[in-house]
């Protein structure tokens, strides 16, 4: 088991940036293919963004591509998603999660294939 926590959420206008920040402690964190999923008052929890756990291979939401960058660093067991030109629909609560993977150049975007989640944290967006 890995343990997740994330942190950088907060209150943004429209058009502004925020960067989210997941760290992880209990097992080696390049282990885990890693992924950023957010969920909105009354609606499903939706996937966001990926990344593999060695290569930095990454997959997109459509609705965040070009707005949204994921990455990682091994050394200090944190995975990132730096987000920009926010907009009110954005606003949700973003959970970090993470996959144990013998494969390190795959990237999982499918909300079931992921055994580990942070608790989350809230971005709020006004417009």
């Amino acid at each position: 088991q890995v343990n997740l926590v994330e942190s950088g959420g907060g209150l943004v206008q429209a058009g502004g940036s925020l960067r989210l920040s997941c760290s992880a402690s209990g097992r080696t964190f390049s282990s885990y293919a890693m992924g950023w999923f957010r969920q909105a008052p009354g609606k499903e929890r939706e996937f966001v963004a990926c990344i593999s756990r060695s290569d930095g291979s990454t997959y997109y939401a459509d609705s965040v591509k070009g707005r949204s960058t994921i990455s990682r660093d091994n050394a200090k067991n944190t995975v990132y998603l730096q987000m920009n030109s926010l907009k009110p629909e954005d606003t949700a609560v973003y959970y970090c999660a993470a996959k144990d993977t013998y494969y390190p150049y795959r990237y999982y975007y499918r909300r079931d294939e992921y055994d580990n989640w942070g608790q989350g944290t809230q971005v709020t967006v006004s417009s």
